[in-house]
Order: C-alpha cells, then structure tokens, then sequence
C-alpha cells in the first residue's frame, strides 16, 4: 500500500485543531483537555498529524507496531501466550507545576509509609497507642511475623513504590492504591516513552519532556548505596516466563544492568546470598524481586514454595542482603489502612496527606461497620486484606447498589460473622481523557500509576510520569474500570528550559574499561545450550522430510529414490520421535508420514521442536536480540503445500543460524549456543552415515547423505566422476574444512570447551574436556574406507556422554551440593 505524503506544517495545524474542536464538543465535563485552548495539546496533536496526516488510525498502528518492536507485552493470568501491551498514541500531558504538587504528595506518602512499616515491625508504637487496631495489623496475611524486630541492611524497608492516582472532575487527585510487595509497571512507563518518542519524534523539543533516565539512575544507585560491598552485584528476581509481566522484568533487568535470575539460580550460603553460575556461585549483594514475598524463602515463610530460596532472610538479617522491598511491606497494601493513614499522618507529620486517600471505613469497627450497612447502596464494597471473603466470592470490589437479591444476603450475613474482611469506600468518579477508537477520538476514563524510588542519598525521587491506564467504556467510576483496555504515556511539560538528554549512559572517564560480558547463570547457559540443539534439530528434520518429498540437487534423485533408501529416511525420523512408523512406504502414506513430521503436535514434529525452542526465547528476552525473538515468536507456517512450508521455516532456521553467527558476541551465551548446535549436528550426521554411508551403500544412499549433510555442491566440485563411497564418508564425516562435517563438530567443540571457565587452577583437563579430546582423537585418526558402524555407534554413544558432563559441570542440577569440589566463590 502506498504510504501517504508527509503533511506540511500548516496542514498538521490545520487537523489538530479540527481534531481538539470535535472532541471537546463531545467530551464531557472535567476531561483533561478542558474549556480552554491549551498549547501543550494543540503541540501534541500536530506532532501526530505530522506523522499521520488526517487519519488517528496510521497513528495508532504506528505507536503499537514501536511498542512491539520494543518488545512490550503481558500476560493474562491464566494463559500460556503473552499479549501486544496496548499503547495509545495520544499521551496524558501534565504541566510540571501541576505536577510538582503530584510529586509532593508521593514523597510525603512515601516517607509515612515507611515510617508506618518501620513501626509495625519495630517497637509497634502505633497499635499500642490506638492509631491502628491490632486486629487490622494481625489479621492481614501480609504481616510477616518473622520479619519482626528485623532492620534491614541500609535501614530502609522501601525502596521503590508504586502509587495509583485517580484525577476528579474538578482536577483534584486522589490516592486510590498502594503497591508495595512488588510494585509492577516502571518497565512499561519506559517502553511507552519509547514507543511515543519514536511516534511523536518532535515533542520532547516542543514541550520540555522531563526524562525519565535520572529516575532509574537514581534507583540503581539507591540500592547499590545500601550494599556493603563497593560494587556490587544486583539481581532482579522473576517468577519466570509465565509471570504476567515477565517482558516488562526483562526488559527493566536488561536497561538497569541488573542480572535476572529465578530462585533456582539462587544458593543461600553462610548467610550470604550467592548466583549460580558456569565459573561457580558469585556473590548477589541485593535483590529487586518481582515474587510474592511469602515465597521468598521458605525457611522463614511458606514452606511449599519452590519458587523462592532457604536462607534467604538470614542473609537479610546478617545485613548481607538488600531486598527491594523488605518482605512484609505488603501489610499496607490493604484498603483498610486507607481508613487510618490521614489521622497518621497529621499526628506523627503534623500536616495532611497532600494527596488524600479515597473516603474508606473498615467494617472491623463497630460505628465504621454501621456506616457502611447503613450507606451500602452509595458505597464501593471491596475485601479489606485483598482475600475473597465469603460475601464476594470472586474477590473483586463492587458498588453496593449492584449487589442484589441472594448475593446482598450473603454479604450483609457474612459482615455481620467476619466484619473485619471488608470496606467500604467512596465511589470515585474519574476525569476523561483523549483515545483513539475506531470512531475517532473519545474521551475515556483514566487512572495514573506514579513510581517513587530511593536514590544514593536515601532521599525518594518520583519518575516524572509513570503511565496511565485507561478505561474501555465511558463510565467513570473508578470502580468499574477495572484493568483498562489501553495504557498512555504520561509526559510532564513546561519546565521553562531546556531539558538536559540524561540517559543511562555515564561519563567514559567514569567507567572502568572490561572486555568481560559479566555474569552467565547456569540456567541461561542451560537455555542456550538447548535453544542452539532444538534449533539445529528442527533443521535436520526439515532436511530428511525435504528430501523424502523430493527435494534434492541432484536431477536423477529425489521423488525416484528407491524404496530401501526411502525406508532409512523414514527411520531417522521414527528413531528421533518424529512421527511413528507408517504401515508401508506408498506415495500417500509416506505423504501423510511427513506431515505428521512436520506439524503433528502430540509427536517430537518440527512444530514441536519450534515451540520448546520458543519457549526458551521467550525465557531469554534480556538476552536475546529482538530479532532472535521475533523469528522464534513467528506462527507456524500455514499455506501452501508441505514443501512450501518446509522451506519457509527451512529460511527462518538459517536466519537464526546468521544472527547467531554474525550477530552474537563471542561471549560464553554464544559459546554454550554453538555448543549445542554442534553437538546436535554431530549427532544427526553420526547417525546419517550409519544409515546411509557404510560399505554397499547404493548411489540413492550416498546421494541423500550429501543432501542432508548439505554436501552436494562440494562434493560436485571435488570428485567429477561420479559417487563413491570413500570420498563421500570422507567430506561428511571426516573433512575438517566442511562445516557441515562430524569432524568439523568435533573441532568446533573442543574450542569450545579449552574457552569455558574451569574451577581448578591446576591445568589439567576437566571431565568434559578430556572426553572432548578422546573424541576429537578417534575422529582425526579414522579413515574414510575403515569407518563402519562400530565406531560411529562409539561416536555417537561419546558424544551423549559429552552432552551428560556438560550439563554436569555447567548446568543446575537440582540440590546439587553448594560446596562441590573447586567451587569458585566471588
């Protein structure tokens, strides 16, 4: 489709003024935009008709195909694919007077959270004195009484907190939420900017952005201020690839410089905390965990979890470990506290909150639990702890006058037997903003989440932004939009000057020069080990069903091979679980039979292999390029005929067989990925010269083993009088100049393993290194004309053994003991 002409100046001018004049006849009081014009807008909106001409919708595709190139999505809860992270091309502007006085009120409400949490797991000042019923505290499931009497290492419970920011019809802003266990969504904060900087290319200039670099700066250097050790190795702590935010993880880890690692590349030892990796276990002096903080250690809390670390919290207690946030920061998430902090907050600041909380009554009060019965219809009615008492059963917030006939029953039963499970809030009706539908531009309801994090000098810092999530119907009750259908940047304008270009990136005379890549878990080493076997496997299966359905370079093979040589085809797929063995070798069967190699699910198929590798890419997004990532994500092929579709995903397998090559650092990643895939290979062309080039091989045979070694223009341009065996077994298996040989592999292989970290100093060879070079040994010995099926069978059974050391040494093996011989502690 052709693109249309850039828009002049005047023509941009010319829709943005059309576009606010129609929308501020149609949007409802109280929307941001307001009564009055405003140059903040009118700048925005010609930035996006200067892209899009008169047309929202190329900006909308636009804004989403950037935030998928950037790699942003989520996951629902629930289901195994990740979803595109929906970004609305139109920002929220806040002007950086308005938006001081935001700022004001997180850092206030974050130091009186502190404050709060600091008392409840200290002296407990504020039960004993009445300004928090005891029962409120005790009765939450996020109070972690082992954390009690704890001070954490730099003597701060929070460090980074999250804030949901409700704006009302009037322009006044109102706390609706804290996050304080794992506090999500900074990660999409910055992949929206992102994605709305390479949308609105000229808005950063025309309205003074504020950046959000400073902000993460000041994070990382918070938490590296609470380390005892110097420089110090931080990790961000993740579920896995299933959490709903696991892109977002990736991505933070990745633009932070921090090490994503899972529980089980985590050891807990002499009450430090330490990272399993390829060269032994390293030191981890602080931990940003994105878990449930229950499941962090379940020495000290949940005793089922298997997601988390034993010794985890003696480490915190030995002040060897810094955790963002201390686990039990949660216990003021609940919505009932909502009812106490502004009393708090007077008393132990003697000021109000800047930012007030929504109205909230705890029905744990005999007089706040008669209001609510009383007012149930004008309430919002909603778990006090956010566990599903017995009166909501799906745990969900609803507004009173909703709740009818049995359900009202069960509730105002339960409220009577269990009062203290439930709140009662104010209903809170939103400001609209700016969307773009199909229908154009619409004003939709909207909440902010605003991040505060604690930076080197203990102070907060608040990220100018965060992002907003907006609703999907026009209703502004707060409590009826539930998670939004769009997010938007949210950009604080006007400063007045210049905004400096901070980034991440710090001064060079400042950063010490090193050529090593870091740290490499054993888990991703494991990873890439198997991403670069599946990948190399996929290739070969589409090799042997290319040629079984006729593809070959030679004119006088293919479709006419004979039976017999057809019959070994078959058989190399049936011996690697490809598909099962068809009842005969006609034409239709033996179509059928490939499809079933190709795509059969419930059998080791290419699409099989295609989705375990998948998997890993998914699990590897902070270390895999965008492009690895969008070749493993891509669908199966579904059109056209079978050699079609193998040849497609034949085209995509030698794509990521260039990004590798080409692309990848010579870092020990790409090592354990090589590695993998010369293993595989060695192992595939093994077992096709045991089928297919051993003593009276006919001509069909030979042939087929040049094509699947890929083999057939070098031996073509070598020998011009035909097939013969010997020459052939010898470029395939024992031709240390083809890269597509056994001998080659072996090569290959060694290099490998002589580069890899050991843990002895004393220059001897390592288990799998001394197996790499018997290998090597009978390889480069054998000839051509003496290669039979014994040696091959001892080659191939070594090569497994190979495999088995490498994962030995190299890989997580489960309770392994933490101090084995020559562990390298760091």
């Amino acid at each position: 489709m052709a693109t249309a002409p850039a828009p002049s100046l005047l023509d941009a001018g010319t829709h943005a003024a059309r576009w606010i004049a129609d929308y501020r006849a149609r949007a409802g009081a109280g929307d941001v935009l307001g009564a009055q014009p405003d140059p903040a807008w009118a700048a925005m909106f010609e930035e996006l008709a200067a892209g899009a001409g008169d047309d929202l919708a190329i900006a909308r595709d636009r804004v989403q195909r950037h935030a998928e190139d950037i790699g942003t999505g989520f996951r629902i809860i629930g289901e195994s694919e990740e979803r595109p992270w929906p970004l609305s091309p139109v920002p929220l502007l806040i002007a950086s007077d308005e938006w001081r006085h935001i700022e004001a009120g997180i850092v206030q409400r974050a130091d009186l959270l502190e404050t709060i949490i600091a008392d409840l797991y200290g002296s407990a000042s504020l039960v004993t004195r009445g300004l928090l019923p005891a029962a409120l505290v005790g009765g939450s499931p996020h109070f972690l009484r082992p954390m009690a009497g704890l001070v954490p290492p730099g003597g701060h419970h929070l460090h980074f907190v999250a804030i949901d920011l409700g704006r009302g019809p009037t322009g006044e802003w109102r706390v609706l939420a804290d996050h304080l266990r794992a506090p999500a969504g900074a990660g999409y904060a910055l992949e929206n900017r992102l994605a709305i900087a390479r949308t609105l290319g000229g808005l950063q200039a025309r309205l003074n952005v504020e950046r959000h670099a400073p902000f993460f700066a000041a994070f990382r250097d918070g938490l590296a201020a609470a380390c005892r050790r110097v420089e110090p190795r931080i990790g961000l702590l993740t579920p896995g690839r299933y959490s709903a935010s696991y892109a977002e993880q990736a991505h933070l880890a990745r633009y932070l410089g921090f090490l994503l690692v899972e529980g089980p590349d985590l050891a807990a030892l002499e009450d430090k905390l330490y990272v399993r990796t390829i060269g032994g276990l390293k030191r981890v002096d602080a931990l940003w965990h994105r878990i449930d903080p229950r499941l962090l250690d379940p020495l000290a809390f949940d005793s089922h979890s298997r997601i988390g670390v034993a010794g985890l919290i003696d480490a915190v207690a030995a002040g060897n470990l810094v955790i963002a946030n201390a686990p039990g920061a949660g216990v003021l998430e609940s919505p009932a506290f909502g009812a106490f902090l502004p009393r708090i907050a007077a008393r132990e600041t003697g000021r109000d909150l800047i930012l007030p909380n929504i109205a909230t009554w705890w029905c744990g009060q005999d007089a706040a639990r008669a209001s609510v019965i009383e007012d149930l219809d004008t309430m919002l009615i909603g778990p006090a702890f956010g566990v599903a008492p017995l009166g909501l059963p799906d745990g969900i917030a609803r507004p009173g006058i909703e709740i009818t006939g049995e359900a009202r029953a069960a509730l105002l039963a339960d409220l009577e037997r269990r009062p203290q499970d439930y709140v009662g809030q104010e209903i809170v009706r939103l400001s609209t903003m700016p969307v773009v539908t199909d229908a154009g531009l619409a004003a939709r309801p909207f909440t902010l989440r605003v991040f505060a994090a604690r930076g080197g000098d203990g102070r907060w810092t608040v990220l100018p932004g965060g992002f907003a999530r907006i609703g999907e119907h026009p209703d502004p009750r707060a409590s009826v939009m539930g998670q939004g259908t769009w997010s938007a940047d949210v950009v604080v304008h006007g400063s007045g000057e210049s905004v400096a270009p901070v980034s991440l990136l710090q001064p060079a005379d400042t950063i010490h020069v090193r050529r090593n890549p870091g740290t490499l878990p054993s888990r991703v080493a494991d990873n890439f080990f198997w991403l670069g076997r599946y990948l190399e496997r996929g290739e070969a299966l589409l090799g042997v069903i290319r040629v079984m359905l006729g593809n070959s370079i030679d004119a006088d093979a293919g479709a006419a091979l004979a039976a017999e040589t057809v019959g070994k085809l078959v058989g190399l797929v049936v011996n690697g679980g490809g598909a099962p063995h068809p009842a005969t070798l006609r034409r239709a069967d033996l179509a059928a039979f490939a499809r079933t190699a190709l795509e059969d699910g419930d059998w080791h198929s290419v699409r099989t292999i295609n989705r375990l590798a998948r998997g890993i890419g998914q699990g590897s997004r902070d270390r895999l390029a965008a492009d690895v990532i969008r070749l493993l994500d891509a669908p199966f092929p579904s059109r056209g005929g079978m050699l079609d579709r193998a040849g497609s995903l034949q085209r995509r397998y030698a794509a990521l067989s260039g990004l590798s090559a080409e692309h990848m650092g010579r870092t020990a990643s790409w090592r354990f990925h090589d590695l993998g895939r010369r293993l595989e290979r060695a192992t595939t062309m093994t077992r096709a010269i045991r089928a297919f080039g051993l003593a009276r091989a006919s001509g069909d045979d030979l042939s087929t083993l040049l094509d699947l070694a890929d083999s057939q223009i070098s031996y073509r341009q070598r020998y011009l009088t035909g097939m013969a065996r010997v020459p052939v077994v010898d470029l395939v298996a024992l031709d240390p100049n083809n890269p597509r040989s056994l001998a080659y592999q072996i090569v290959r292989i060694c290099e490998h393993l002589k580069d890899l970290p050991v843990l002895e100093d004393d220059g001897m060879e390592e288990p799998q290194q001394a197996q790499g070079t018997v290998l090597h040994a009978i390889v480069s010995t054998a000839t051509a004309a003496a290669l039979d099926a014994d040696i091959l069978g001892d080659v191939e059974r070594r090569l497994f053994q190979l495999s088995e050391a490498i994962a030995r040494r190299y890989f997580l093996q489960g309770a392994e003991p933490l101090r084995a011989a020559g562990m390298v502690l760091a």
